[in-house]
């Protein structure tokens, strides 16, 4: 097994009810040198509008921060005082919620994949514990990765503001301690970016073979803001085919018109499909026919002369 490859537990993955999202994005990134952590690009997109895009299925996102251009709108609030610590943001954060569970994630995931957040709140519905956290490939608990029972969240985030006074600058572990919670292990969507060694790991993982073309087309998605499922390998066939049977800059055009056909219509994956599915037999024809030109040296019903003096 490499670094990246995901082991192989399984969580119920049927899509949940309505949930809501915080994500926290408000640290110093003093490992960081204080960049500006969520807006560090891997893959061409912000670490930020990466975990947005996959916590999408959440009815209210709300982003524990400054505000900032995103490429979804979210809503925006901020801890008192600012830097206040992750449960100070968490508390802001879930002022502003209004479902039974919530998906809480920081802004540093790289690999956090929708799916996931799916599985978080599948496996939360599915028993009876607060929450559901990933764990990484150290077995260490990942508390912003994970789904929980909002009331269970309020109800200790209270205790803790009753003990101590205000939630300014305790540790998240104060909170998890007193929960009842489900761990599951994937090191790959709980891989965080603490350091600059980490942004330089993720952004080698995501040009490896196996992942390199599902990140590159998430990427364009997310910058055309385009919400689609195709089956890329459909377009990949059309593509070589038109490559091949027609000639090699008729793969871009074809796939081109092929999208803007969808679009005309209904716009849906099915219209992708058909639309591609027309096209590829289009090229295949074509492709039909040079062969048989190239084969056609003599007239189909002509009849060789197979006389001695024949010449």
């Amino acid at each position: 097994m490499t670094a990246f490859e995901r082991p192989a537990h399984e969580l119920p993955a049927h899509e949940p009810p309505s949930h809501d999202a915080v994500v926290l994005a408000g640290g110093a990134a003093r490992r960081l040198g204080g960049a500006d952590k969520p807006g560090v690009r891997v893959g061409g997109r912000a670490l930020l509008d990466r975990v947005l895009a996959a916590c999408a299925g959440a009815r209210t996102t709300v982003v524990v921060a400054d505000p900032r251009p995103t490429a979804r709108p979210v809503r925006w609030t901020r801890e008192e005082p600012p830097g206040g610590g992750p449960l100070a943001a968490l508390d802001a954060g879930l002022r502003h919620t209004t479902a039974d569970h919530v998906v809480v994630l920081s802004a540093d995931l790289p690999f956090l994949e929708p799916a996931t957040v799916r599985r978080l709140l599948g496996a939360l519905r599915a028993g009876r514990a607060d929450g559901v956290l990933l764990t990484d490939a150290d077995g260490r608990d990942q508390p912003l990765v994970a789904a929980y029972r909002v009331h269970a969240l309020r109800r200790e985030l209270a205790a803790l503001t009753r003990e101590h006074g205000a939630l300014t600058g305790l540790p998240l572990r104060r909170l998890t301690a007193a929960l009842d919670l489900t761990r599951v292990p994937d090191h790959v969507a709980s891989f965080d970016c603490d350091t600059w060694d980490d942004i330089a790991t993720a952004r080698a993982r995501i040009r490896e073979h196996g992942h390199v073309l599902d990140e590159w087309i998430s990427a364009v998605k997310d910058e055309l803001g385009i919400d689609l499922d195709v089956d890329t390998g459909v377009l990949l066939d059309l593509a070589r085919d038109a490559a091949h049977g027609v000639a090699r800059p008729a793969a871009p055009l074809t796939t081109f018109l092929v999208g803007y056909a969808a679009a005309q219509g209904k716009g849906g994956p099915e219209a992708v499909a058909e639309a591609a599915r027309k096209a590829a037999d289009l090229a295949l024809r074509w492709a039909d026919e040079g062969t048989a030109e190239a084969k056609a040296d003599v007239a189909p019903d002509a009849t060789p002369d197979t006389r001695p003096d024949a010449g």
